[in-house]
This record gives structure tokens, sequence and C-alpha cells, in this order.
């Protein structure tokens, strides 16, 4: 699919939609290198923060996309069109550890602009990140008590704060956004 590269700072989303009702497909790791993970996300947030334009993301300990995201410093967020629904359902449902869940979803990994994460060929949206935060989600510190009931495990997500570096977008998908 062809992508427009756009400047970061121009990036015009439906963030809400776009986590909530479309998903994202998060990849941690080194393309050259044949070392890397991906999984779908549906929480996290766009925009700026300590004056750079941002991506925030959150990950369980347990996910094997986790070790990825500790030892890499780079990671992408790709969104897909509703027709690779099953697809992401299946980089959300099976682990890497596993089986080569990329190659049963599908999808076709391809280098990426300015990080060693990759990117993936049938994306409408790319957006490549470099790490500049982390933190671990504390309970102690929820002031809505419901919030918990997402833990069941006591499994708290690391939330990973990235610098968008290199965004692109296909017509369709920018359209759509307007």
């Amino acid at each position: 699919m062809e992508r427009l590269a756009i400047d970061p700072m121009d990036l015009v989303l439906k963030p809400c939609a776009l986590w909530g009702k479309q998903w994202l497909v998060l990849t941690a790791g080194d393309y050259e290198a044949k070392q890397y993970n991906a999984m779908t996300v549906a929480w996290g947030s766009i925009g700026m923060m300590w004056n750079k334009p941002f991506a925030q993301v959150v990950v369980r300990p347990g996910r094997h996309t986790f070790g990825f995201m500790e030892k890499h410093e780079t990671f992408t967020l790709c969104a897909f069109d509703s027709s690779f629904r099953k697809a992401l359902n299946i980089l959300g449902s099976t682990s890497g550890r596993d089986t080569d869940k990329i190659a049963d979803a599908g999808l076709t990994p391809m280098p990426a602009s300015m990080v060693q994460a990759p990117v993936f060929k049938e994306a409408e949206l790319a957006l490549e990140l470099k790490k500049i935060y982390w933190n671990d989600l504390n309970p102690g510190n929820f002031l809505d008590a419901s919030i918990d009931k997402n833990y069941p495990l006591k499994d708290y997500h690391r939330i990973f704060f990235g610098e968008i570096m290199a965004a692109s977008a296909s017509h369709h998908f920018l359209e759509r956004q307007r």
C-alpha cells in the first residue's frame, strides 16, 4: 500500500477511534536482524509531551513483545483497514514465542524509514517511534477503583512513551481522519 510521508507535527488523527475501534499493531525489535515481535494494542495515546510529538503504549510484562520493548530503542505502530481485523485478532491472541504469528496473520514486514523496528506493507498508517520514557503503572495511584478490574492477575502494564520520528499514511486513511 502506498503511504505518503507526513511531518509528525502535521499529523491529524481521531485517536479514540484509532485506539478503541480500529486498534493498532505495536512492533518492537530489529528488522534487519530478523528479531522482532508484534502485538495488537487497543490502549494508548497520541499527542504532545515534552515538546515532542509522541505516542504512548502499554505492555504487560508477560507479553512476548515486552522483552523486545525492553531491549530495543525503537518501536512502530501501524493501523490497518477493517479487512485486516482477522489478522489483528491473530496478533492479539497468539504468542510469538510459540509460532510465527506475523506470517500466520498474512502480514508483510518491511523496513521502516528511520527506526530498526519494522512496519507493515499492508498498513494504512505507520508511526516510527524512539523510546523516550517508561514507567510502571502503580495500582496505588488509581483514582477510579474500577480500573483495577482490568488486572485480575495483578500484571500491571509498563507504559512506554515514544517520540514520533516519522509518520506515513495512505490517501484513504487521511481522508477518513478529516
